[in-house]
């Protein structure tokens, strides 16, 4: 099937975006990497009557660590991100990356247009929500910058106004004796995750959790924050009774729907074991160790 006809208009700067998006009315739609929209064009499930193309704007596309923080242009695509040698020591953003479909997809697909189309099967929203990360947005109001929590609000839906854009992702560095892993368990790379699951820790000495953000995706309309799992986990020992006790929290906090990849149960459980996995990894690199993690397919 082909997508509907649209008129093509590449935006120069940032400004003359957010005109065209008020000249060209509500059936307007940004591109970014495309990797999300014109799969949807071609199904005509997304049906816009124009497109303002960003690719030329080549001041969004930066990664950048400055003052305890990462800055990721909206632009920065998911192979830049997996290749910065800044992002290398928060290694979750990483595993996301390096993870992300395949190599045509992380070679187009940005970060600004993930976390706009607000997917829920996504695996930035999962990821960036265990990490202290805001979102700044450029309107014809100005700039306003707002934290993820906030900015995500339902599936495919965000706080952006129809002529708003993301401008820039920005995630503080964790603290130190910090480690994270992200673990998503797939059929084959180019589809979405069954169930994906987060998690980000501080360690209190080299046994016991200071902090913790437990945050599963693809198993409900938002990626879902397993605040019990992470209450289980605080102030405890990582001990396998500890850490089975939380991964048992995650299983009752999702929400997941039976489709073709499996039962509403078979994904609780694979949610489990996944946050099971996750924790594991994200103490051993907290504790200073290099642990492979990252996106893990059906049959291998």
């Amino acid at each position: 099937m082909y997508a509907q006809p649209f008129s093509y208009h590449r935006a120069a700067s940032l400004e003359e975006a957010v005109k065209l998006l008020q000249q060209l009315g509500e059936d307007a739609r940004l591109i970014a990497g495309g990797q999300s929209l014109i799969p949807l064009m071609k199904m005509r499930l997304a049906r816009p009557s124009a497109l303002i193309d960003l690719n030329f704007l080549k001041d969004l596309g930066g990664i950048q660590r400055h003052n305890g923080e990462l800055r990721f242009g909206a632009m920065a695509r998911h192979a830049d991100i997996e290749n910065s040698g800044a992002v290398a020591a928060v290694p979750i953003l990483h595993d996301c990356a390096a993870g992300i479909a395949d190599v045509q997809v992380r070679n187009l697909g940005t970060i600004g247009g993930s976390l706009a189309e607000a997917d829920p099967s996504g695996d930035w929203g999962a990821v960036l929500l265990t990490l202290e990360t805001s979102v700044r947005c450029f309107g014809p109001k100005g700039e306003r910058t707002v934290p993820l929590e906030e900015f995500l609000k339902d599936a495919y839906t965000t706080i952006l106004q129809h002529d708003e854009i993301v401008r820039e992702v920005i995630v503080k560095v964790p603290p130190k004796n910090s480690g994270g892993a992200y673990v998503a368990f797939k059929r084959s790379a180019p589809v979405y995750a069954t169930v994906s699951a987060a998690v980000q820790l501080t360690l209190d000495g080299k046994d016991s959790c200071k902090d913790a953000r437990v945050v599963l995706g693809c198993v409900g309309l938002t990626a879902i924050r397993a605040r019990d799992a992470e209450a289980a986990l605080r102030g405890k020992p990582l001990n396998d009774k500890i850490i089975q006790v939380a991964a048992e929290a995650a299983r009752e906090a999702v929400e997941p729907q039976a489709d073709m990849r499996g039962s509403a149960d078979y994904k609780r459980a694979l949610a489990a074991a996944l946050v099971t996995r996750a924790i594991t990894i994200a103490a051993r690199r907290a504790r200073g160790e290099h642990v492979e993690a990252g996106h893990e397919y059906a049959g291998l």
